[in-house]
């Protein structure tokens, strides 16, 4: 936690193991080949994939990786 924010770390599922893919993520949006992550300063970075699991409370967002 920085100046009162809550900073979320996504991780992505690949078979049984998670790998961390962005640190500071502030924004997740869908977007037509997948999700677009965002951090507070706009750095942004599109991955194929959609959220399996969201846990606000240990900082963390799961994704799994999508054919699109």
């Amino acid at each position: 936690k920085k100046n009162g924010m809550l900073e979320v770390k996504a991780y992505l599922k690949n078979g049984e193991n998670k790998e961390f893919v962005r640190e500071s993520v502030d924004t997740s949006e869908p977007d037509e080949n997948g999700r677009k992550l965002m951090d507070i300063v706009g750095k942004q970075m599109l991955i194929q994939a959609k959220i399996k699991d969201m846990t606000l409370l240990n900082h963390r967002i799961l994704l799994e990786k999508t054919d699109i």
